[in-house]
């Protein structure tokens, strides 16, 4: 453990690998759970949100840690693996107070936080002492605008109050290596306000990639507080199956407004899914898998599968067809797989690697036969033909996982099992 007097940033424990008294790894630090106090007493840090397999989030109790040193945390003691969740009188320090704008006493100044760092007193108990700040606002690039520096708790005010809008600059900087699975889940266990706020701080990439991951509620919800003509801007960098989903969420009309503000060569493709059924072919395919024409070489394709924007599952193939090269495409004449093209030499043309043995699917194909279609021949991607033999896209395995999973499926991956209480621990 950290001796007395020793300071610890926050932002510096996030993602840390949290490990047992045996060494083996439970899981990494999301959070620290702090409890204000009045009269400008530093907050007293509870405990840590640590997030385990399944990325289900529990707590970590301070008084069940006994080394914050070298990069890891190592516990002691049996771990509660119940979910956590958040009490009222308890602060996330990440999640809320990374940049707050409050107010340095000394000058009256409007500072933004930047970090916080806890120290342990001589009881062994750990608080936080030291704000680090930016005099100023920082802007949602994190650009400096004035002097950064180190502030005990007591010389600044105004975290208690309410801020309509706090900035997530910082928060973001903390979670920046994230995968976008991972950063849906830190947003989806944020306030309400919090979750609009780091939208808004996010770019629209970013920003598209987590929505693909969150649960339809969150989706609807952070969709519907941004600026219409931003909210269009997402879908298109979403991929259109995934666009498709979240429109069908939304009323008609909303929908109808995006899909209008939305490039028509982007809305397009958007506005043919929306045709399909839900749990058809055509309602769970993307349209934008790999298409090569018969006389590309193996070598062309092989720099088409490289290609880092495509999902594994895309990538596992391409799709040969007569021009035009988007979908619907001209005649499809068959599927290369990676393996095949691996084992060909570069000049190969693919036109006479197509393996036509399989039919494709019809869009109107039921998920039960989708189903039993990739598992018979081992397929992680089918392609999906209309009466014309046009391609007009690929229905993958993830996809049709997504179906088969219950609805709530993402919400409940995100919170684990059922919440249960925990112990009273240290004034807890």
């Amino acid at each position: 453990m950290a001796g007395p007097g020793n300071r610890v940033f926050i932002s510096h424990l996030s993602g840390i690998a949290v490990f047992d008294p045996n060494g083996d790894q439970v899981g990494r630090v999301r959070d620290v759970v702090v409890a204000l106090r009045v009269s400008g007493r530093p907050p007293r840090v509870l405990g840590l949100v640590v997030e385990v397999v399944g990325r289900r989030r529990i707590f970590l109790p301070m008084t069940r840690v006994t080394s914050l040193e070298s990069g890891q945390v190592i516990t002691t003691g049996v771990i509660n693996m119940r979910r956590f969740e958040q009490r009222p009188a308890e602060t996330l320090v990440l999640a809320e107070l990374l940049d707050r704008t409050v107010a340095w006493t000394k000058t009256g100044q409007e500072v933004t936080v930047l970090d916080v760092a806890m120290t342990q007193s001589r009881l062994r108990e750990w608080e936080i002492g030291k704000v680090f700040v930016q005099v100023g606002r920082v802007g949602r690039l994190r650009k400096a605008r004035g002097e950064s520096l180190t502030l005990d708790w007591q010389d600044v005010t105004g975290f208690t109050l309410p801020e309509e809008n706090q900035g997530a600059a910082n928060l973001l900087a903390t979670f920046d290596q994230l995968r976008a699975a991972d950063l849906a889940n830190v947003m989806h266990h944020l306030s309400a306000k919090r979750r609009a706020e780091v939208a808004a701080a996010l770019d629209d990439e970013r920003l598209a990639d987590v929505l693909e991951e969150l649960p339809e509620d969150d989706q609807v919800e952070i969709i519907g507080k941004l600026k219409d003509e931003r909210a269009a801007d997402i879908l298109e960098a979403m991929d259109p199956d995934d666009a498709a989903d979240l429109l069908s969420e939304l009323p008609g009309d909303e929908a109808e407004r995006l899909l209008q503000l939305m490039e028509p060569d982007e809305a397009e493709p958007v506005r043919r899914l929306l045709t399909y059924e839900e749990n058809t072919a055509g309602g769970l395919m993307t349209t934008e898998p790999i298409v090569l024409e018969p006389d590309a070489t193996v070598a062309e394709a092989l720099a088409r599968v490289r290609v880092s924007d495509h999902k594994p599952a895309l990538a596992a193939q391409v799709f040969v067809c007569r021009p035009p090269n988007e979908t619907p495409t001209g005649k499809y004449l068959g599927t290369v797989h990676f393996q095949r093209l691996l084992r060909e030499p570069p000049y190969t043309l693919v036109g006479s690697l197509v393996d036509d043995d399989l039919d494709p699917l019809p869009p109107d194909t039921p998920l039960s036969l989708i189903t039993s279609y990739l598992a018979t021949y081992n397929m992680v991607a089918a392609p999906v033909v209309d009466d014309a033999d046009h391609l007009v896209g690929a229905v993958t395995v993830d996809d049709v996982l997504d179906h088969l999973l219950p609805e709530d499926w993402r919400e409940a991956s995100l919170h684990g099992e059922p919440a249960d209480e925990r112990e009273v621990t240290g004034g807890r």
